[in-house]
């Protein structure tokens, strides 16, 4: 299943971005994009690519919450049209530097003209999954990630690989959508609902302990908001989805998830020597 999942995936995703680079709208998650929850100041994306927040698949904003330091090295897993990541870039500064991690050409193709029209050089677009992450062990001061670990057929993997390439005292600090009821087993074996951002989302308690499992302390979840009937396919949260019982209200919500990776906190100054490998 894992390998199929992956393919409807990335092919989604290849049809979002050439939707967007014909210049129209489209959200593989929310009909609504962004689930209402992505809050990017009008500051943050000056000078930037006009066109760039249109093409943002997520569900918050990580690079606000992220606590980025000038000279740290971050990696955004599942980058797409890589706006976190030209963000991350512009707050780790000349002396930092911001990965992307994609696994759709499409995508990464469309990250590549945004950077190119942004100006900015402290940016490297990597193409692989996150299950496999292309960097050596202990390369990152922060991994962030806006509504993708929930689409991620093996996220154990996922957060493993994550607290493999986070230096010691790294950071992480994600956006994503997360459940606060136990997920009908229905709805785990739907693609087209895995694809929608819901199907693959952990609990609260599992995300807490996959972290706990991974490595990572100091895990702390806070919730952002709460998805409503606007936010989610037609039908869902109704008593008509597959003759099956309503959802309670605030069943699915929009959460930031950060971690900590164990040992002393490396300064800016490493960054500044491994992002010029």
């Amino acid at each position: 299943m894992n390998d199929s999942l992956k393919e409807t995936v990335r092919e989604k995703y290849a049809e979002a971005a050439r939707t967007l680079q014909s210049g129209g709208e489209r959200s593989c998650c929310s009909p609504g994009g962004c689930f209402g929850s992505c809050h990017y100041a009008p500051e943050e994306t000056a000078g930037l690519p006009p066109d760039l927040l249109r093409a943002s698949l997520g569900c918050g904003n990580p690079t606000a919450l992220a606590d980025l330091r000038e000279g740290e090295v971050v990696l955004d897993l599942g980058s797409g049209a890589g706006l976190d990541v030209l963000l991350s870039a512009r707050r780790v500064g000349p002396n930092g530097k911001a990965y992307g991690l994609d696994m759709t050409d499409e995508m990464l193709a469309l990250a590549e003209e945004y950077r190119r029209r942004s100006g900015l050089t402290n940016v490297e677009f990597l193409k692989g999954d996150m299950e496999n992450i292309p960097l050596p062990d202990g390369h990152v001061d922060v991994i962030i990630s806006n509504c993708v670990i929930n689409l991620a057929a093996d996220k154990p993997k996922v957060l493993k690989e994550a607290f493999r390439v986070l230096k010691p005292g790294g950071r992480l600090a994600v956006s994503d959508i997360v459940w606060r009821c136990e997920v009908p087993p229905r709805l785990r074996q739907n693609a087209e609902l895995w694809i929608a951002c819901v199907a693959g989302a952990l609990t609260e308690e599992e995300y807490r302990r996959l972290l706990t499992e991974a490595g990572f302390v100091d895990v702390e979840l806070e919730i952002i908001r709460a998805l409503t009937g606007s936010d989610l396919p037609q039908g869902f949260l109704s008593a008509e989805t597959e003759g099956q019982p309503a959802l309670p209200p605030g069943s699915l919500v929009s959460a930031f998830v950060r971690a900590r990776k164990p040992g002393r906190k490396i300064g800016a100054g490493a960054g500044k020597r491994l992002h010029n490998r």
